[in-house]
């Protein structure tokens, strides 16, 4: 879509795109998405756009928030909130409901509601259940709004590690092995349940990941070394996740590869290692956004292994129908094999992340990650496509 397409008066010249920067949301990543709205509303070229910052607050109403990223920071290791951000601690924001309408309204209790003006593009900044799974994406689809990134069955998929996993495998990708306990499962005979763990690490060997089979930035996640920290490793999983997985620890380097949607088709970046951190058991979420361990980039990787881990990450986009963007995490086996573990359909998105740092590594600097992000949201329809 260009500016000369959007709705116009005959005396005005062409309009700017409109973009609602949608970020907060009820999921424990709700700082982390905070972080990353702040450094997307620093990127993008006001020249080109017009932008309206939406907070969702960790219950879920939708606020006017001031557009001010300097106040979305991390401080003192303390993630920001949409709470301590928005105009009002009652008004809500109001999506359009008809497709023929991309009117936005804020209303507050005992005012006349007030019209913000038609959104023409959403860049949801949303991590985990309630935004990245496709909730969010399936609301935006029955308002007739593009939006960036992934449709609702890619970011369904993209969101649930054990159907992810299945669908990896489906298209040839190897997957680790790994363990599902749904939470009927758990409920029905729970000594059962955790003998198929024990039996599990019997099979594969100790550590074992334990995790929230639904979330993301490594919450919820314990390495468990042996039988001792099982029962506490899965309550912590369980409180952010009815269902959980257990993953077999794989000896090998964590190597990461961004993919990016241009009008030709996904493009991969150079990849990047993230080495074992140095104060952390694994890369959990301390390491990645307080500490800020670094990752290598490009990775050490000879030619040939970039270029398979370029193409796997790729394929990995393709096979869950993904759209804008994705991170790709694999790991390299000591016997040289590439074994992907996820894909992030809305990945860490600060200057600091790994995927713009991907990218910047491959030209594409974070004000043109974002301007190209819009453009291809811009250019796609919703609906089937």
């Amino acid at each position: 879509m260009s500016t000369q397409n959007l709705p116009q008066s005959p005396d005005q010249p062409p309009r700017k795109p409109r973009v609602a920067v949608v970020f907060g949301g009820r999921s424990s990543e709700h700082g982390i998405s905070v972080v990353t709205a702040g450094a997307v509303l620093r990127a993008i070229d006001r020249t080109k756009y017009d932008v309206l910052p939406i907070g969702i607050t960790r219950d879920g109403r939708w606020a006017l928030t001031a557009d001010e990223p300097d106040r979305m920071a991390i401080t003192d290791r303390r993630t920001p909130s949409v709470d301590e951000l928005a105009e009002s601690g009652e008004g809500g924001v109001v999506l359009p409901v008809d497709p023929a309408s991309r009117e936005v309204v804020y209303s507050e209790p005992g005012s006349v509601p007030k019209v913000l003006g038609d959104v023409d593009v959403v860049f949801p900044v949303l991590h985990g259940p309630y935004g990245e799974d496709g909730t969010l994406q399936g609301l935006l689809e029955l308002s007739g709004v593009p939006y960036v990134g992934s449709g609702v069955l890619a970011s369904a998929v993209g969101q649930d590690k054990e159907y992810m996993k299945r669908v990896f495998t489906s298209f040839g990708l190897t997957v680790g092995p790994y363990l599902v306990i749904r939470p009927r499962e758990w409920q029905r005979d729970e000594p059962a349940a955790r003998k198929r763990i024990v039996e599990f690490a019997g099979e594969h060997g100790w550590p074992l990941f334990v995790k929230p089979a639904r979330a993301g930035s490594s919450i919820g996640i314990t390495k468990v070394d042996d039988l001792s920290g099982l029962d506490e490793a899965i309550a912590e999983a369980q409180r952010h996740d009815p269902k959980i997985l257990v993953e077999a620890a794989l000896r090998g380097r964590e190597i990461e590869c961004g993919v990016l949607e241009f009008e030709d088709g996904p493009r991969a970046s150079v990849p990047a290692e993230i080495p074992p951190p140095d104060t952390h058991a694994y890369y959990d979420f301390d390491a990645k956004y307080i500490d800020s361990t670094p990752g290598v980039v490009p990775a050490p990787l000879t030619e040939e292994e970039t270029a398979e881990v370029r193409r796997q990450a790729v394929a990995a986009f393709d096979a869950a129908s993904c759209e804008g963007l994705v991170r790709a995490d694999f790991f390299l086996t000591e016997d040289g094999e590439f074994v992907i573990n996820e894909i992030n359909t809305m990945p860490g998105f600060t200057p600091i992340s790994m995927y713009p740092q991907m990218w910047q590594a491959t030209g594409i600097g974070y004000s043109e990650l974002v301007d190209l992000l819009l453009r291809a949201a811009l250019r796609r329809s919703t609906g089937l496509r």
